[in-house]
């Protein structure tokens, strides 16, 4: 399972996931080491496949960083906080966890959509 590093310490995800909010996005940054990329690679399509057929999800895209750095981004679109709440909690899904490699740091943070006029609509 890989170990979990909040964005915002003082509101890590088991707070956010109470918040009820819909059209939310889930951002997931993920850093390890460059020999565990593999093992990472095959772990995060497993658990995609999983949360893929879950009620309430959307969308998701996996980003690697430039250069030789190890840290990915996921993005992942989903109806709700609770769509993803429920997803986050399957037994499927949280089984998966223990193929990560040992040195993977996970930081997922849920966001919603801003509107700034003239430049993004919510």
């Amino acid at each position: 399972m890989p170990q979990m590093r909040p964005l915002d310490p003082a509101f890590p995800i088991d707070r956010q996931l109470a918040v009820d909010a819909s059209n939310v996005v889930l951002v997931n940054l993920f850093t390890l080491d460059a020999a565990d990329e593999d093992t990472f690679l095959n772990a995060w399509q497993a658990d995609a496949a999983i949360m893929k057929r879950q009620p309430g999800f959307i969308s998701t895209q996996l980003h690697r960083a430039l250069g030789d750095s190890p840290t990915y981004l996921n993005y992942a679109v989903w109806e709700s906080t609770a769509a993803f709440r429920a997803a986050f909690a399957n037994p499927e899904f949280r089984a998966k966890l223990a193929a990560y490699p040992a040195s993977a740091v996970a930081s997922p943070h849920l966001f919603q959509k801003v509107a700034v006029a003239d430049i993004c609509v919510a």
